[in-house]
């Protein structure tokens, strides 16, 4: 019974998952305009799928690392009732977040239901020593690290670009504006029909899109750039479910009848309909509401998340792709300075108040499973 509850759970877990996170990858190209929201997260769908898949074969630590052996005592981190209470920790602590449309880390939660569950089981010999190097410093450096990268190489990209003579094209913005008469008449004020006038403005690119004219070997450049753009996406969304499908993974590892390809696969399908049914939320704080962007500037920052991603995971480094991506695109948004502090302010504080309340959660869940 309890191993079958654990499976659930877990699925539960990627469920949350897939909602608070699939959508990241692909943020930009909804932010910037250059894809529909059903087009963006199709394209998420399918490169999380495909980055679930190869984690199978490239992402076999971060499985090891979040199986809970090291910061408990290998026969608590074995136990089911373990398991179960630290994916109920996680799950609901992220499914929480999701519905407020704030984009946490999956990575977040299953750490501090790791400890609280693990404080519970083992009490004095929770080895809190080991989520230094293995846990927290990774998770602290690496939006640190997306935003200086991205300014860094924007500004370096931009450089290239103007050195290459493609300049940007000025951004005018044109449209309709409701205009209303009001003129005297007998007995009030009264209101002359409604009338539509074609308006026109210099604008910022927190405004209008900027678009690239010119060629490169013979190709527009806005087009080689968009296609750039959509391909850094997939690598992005690639990349996210290479990292976040072991973490969850590990939580049924203790299910001897599941195959672990076959947890795998569970997992991303899980992951999939979590993005699909309850991800606009979180999108669209994180396509429209931390900066502004470019379609260079998008790309940039997708590029600097995919890179840092990818390579943490191969070397078992537990980072947090919310924590990177959100950390690019806000450097994105210093470059053109249309960074809302307000509302990174307040992701910030959800991302702090992540681990205790996954931690209380997952060690109430510990009590009432244990509990004769």
């Amino acid at each position: 019974m309890t191993l079958a509850l654990l499976f659930m759970a877990t699925l539960f877990v990627a469920y949350a998952n897939g909602a608070n996170d699939n959508f990241k990858g692909v943020a930009t190209l909804y932010g910037s305009g250059v894809a529909s929201y059903r087009r963006a997260i199709a394209l998420a769908t399918v490169s999380t799928l495909a980055g679930s898949v190869a984690s199978v074969f490239l992402a076999a630590d971060l499985v090891r690392t979040f199986s809970g052996n090291g910061l408990v005592p290998s026969l608590v981190a074995g136990s089911p009732d373990f398991l179960l209470a630290v994916a109920i920790g996680a799950g609901c602590t992220v499914i929480l977040a999701t519905l407020l449309a704030f984009p946490v880390s999956t990575t977040h939660g299953l750490t501090g239901a790791l400890v609280g569950a693990g404080a519970m089981a083992a009490g004095r010999e929770l080895n809190l020593g080991v989520l230094g190097t293995a846990f927290f410093l990774p998770l602290l450096l690496s939006p640190l690290l997306a935003v200086g990268l991205t300014v860094i190489v924007y500004r370096r990209l931009r450089w290239l670009r103007v050195r290459a003579g493609a300049q940007a094209d000025a951004c005018v913005c044109v449209g309709e504006e409701a205009v209303v008469n009001f003129a005297p008449a007998m007995g009030g004020a009264s209101a002359a029909p409604m009338r539509v006038a074609l308006t026109a403005r210099v604008g910022s690119s927190a405004d209008c899109a900027v678009r690239y004219p010119g060629r490169v070997m013979g190709v527009p450049l806005q087009a080689l750039l968009t296609a750039a753009h959509f391909a850094s996406a997939a690598v992005l969304s690639f990349a996210r479910g290479l990292n976040d499908t072991p973490k969850i993974v590990a939580l049924m590892l203790v299910v001897n009848a599941l195959d672990i390809h076959r947890g795998m696969l569970a997992v991303a399908l899980a992951m999939a309909a979590g993005g699909l049914l309850n991800g606009r939320k979180v999108a669209n704080t994180m396509s429209r509401k931390i900066s502004s962007m470019s379609d260079g500037q998008a790309f940039t920052a997708n590029l600097v998340t995919g890179g840092l991603v990818i390579a943490a995971s191969r070397l078992g480094l537990p980072v947090s792709t919310t924590h990177v991506s959100v950390g690019a695109i806000s450097g994105a948004g210093l470059v053109n300075g249309t960074v809302n502090s307000s509302v990174l302010r307040n992701i910030v504080l959800s991302w702090v108040l992540t681990l205790p309340i996954a931690a209380a959660i997952a060690a109430a869940a510990l009590w009432l499973v244990a509990t004769p």
